[in-house]
């Protein structure tokens, strides 16, 4: 008896122990773990070839950072050439890397058929291609009854289409040689809609469904991995950037972001999740991982929790509020 109730004692303790981790985590339980007892980045990724798409600003920039002090070597693209050698700058100055090490490699992914000359140019600087981050892209804000269908097309252009086409180029080289990563950031909403982003929503679920069913079609090749990132807010330039009702409609506040994730946490997150063959990455601060849990097992109450808080946003959004923060605080007015 005495036994039996030392038992239950010592679970419940590792249960309530877990759980008050939980109310602090960051991430999926799996990623947490690997970030304890799995291969370090600095390790894994020394040497690598790394292509970092979207690497001008927000999480690209960061991952470019962290990879360099990684030690990996890296091609950095986006549109903005002015922007990619002031990130490469930043590499040289915060790394041991050499200018040879880093290639600046301007890049529009809705311009598809120039996706196999720059991948060529990639491979005929460094030889090969290790990892492929697929991190461009842009987000929305707007409501459906509002939106043109040129945003929706736009918006599947480039998220989708470019990320897959850009795939396309580099993965048969990966599986001639019989390794590499191909990894996604996608978002929160490509695993649960949200308000205000219908199009980009829509946009991340199609490269989840992508993704899940092109690792299943690479079976064969066991060392090439297929891996998704699903980050909540974090603190970046894409709310910024993001399609509003009308192509070429500049948004008029990205709003307050101190509530979000830090990006440095973001990418180190990824990086771990990179070094130990992480399928699947669930990135974000309480109360979001904890909706990520809900909507994975419990979908009924997170449908109950998804209108109530999307009922507030887009009555936030409409006032001329800051949408965001119905998921935090008493909203401020925009600046005008």
């Amino acid at each position: 008896m005495d036994l039996g109730v030392t038992l239950l004692t010592g679970i419940a303790l590792c249960l309530l122990v877990q759980f008050v981790c939980f109310l602090f985590a960051d991430a999926d339980l799996t990623l947490l773990w690997a970030t304890l007892f799995g291969s370090k980045p600095e390790t894994k990724l020394k040497g690598l070839v790394v292509w970092v798409t979207g690497a001008s600003s927000g999480i690209g920039e960061e991952l470019a950072y962290q990879l360099a002090g990684c030690g990996s070597r890296l091609i950095l693209s986006a549109r903005r050439v002015d922007q990619l050698d002031r990130v490469k700058l930043h590499c040289l100055e915060r790394s041991n890397l050499k200018d040879k090490d880093i290639l600046v490699l301007p890049l529009d992914l809705l311009e598809r058929a120039s996706h196999e000359a720059k991948m060529k140019t990639a491979i005929q600087h460094f030889g090969n291609i290790d990892i492929l981050v697929n991190n461009g892209g842009r987000s929305q804000r707007s409501l459906c009854l509002e939106t043109s269908v040129d945003v929706y097309q736009a918006l599947m252009e480039l998220n989708f289409l470019g990320t897959v086409s850009l795939t396309k180029q580099v993965l048969p080289h990966m599986t001639q040689r019989g390794s590499g990563s191909v990894v996604t950031v996608s978002s929160v909403v490509g695993l649960a809609g949200a308000p205000l982003a219908t199009g980009y929503s829509a946009s991340k679920h199609a490269l989840q469904g992508f993704f899940n069913s092109l690792r299943t079609e690479l079976t064969e090749y066991p060392r090439i991995l297929i891996s998704t990132v699903c980050p909540g807010p974090v603190q970046s330039q894409i709310v910024q950037n993001a399609f509003t009702e009308e192509v070429g409609k500049a948004i008029p506040t990205a709003g307050d972001q101190q509530h979000k994730m830090v990006t440095s946490r973001c990418v180190r997150l990824i990086l771990v999740g990179i070094a130990n063959g992480t399928k699947e990455m669930w990135i974000a601060q309480q109360p979001f991982l904890l909706f990520y849990y809900v909507w994975q097992y419990a979908p009924t109450w997170a449908w109950f929790i998804t209108d109530v808080l999307g009922r507030k946003r887009v009555q936030n959004f409409k006032a001329g509020l800051d949408a965001d923060s119905a998921y935090f605080t008493k909203p401020k007015p925009k600046s005008s």
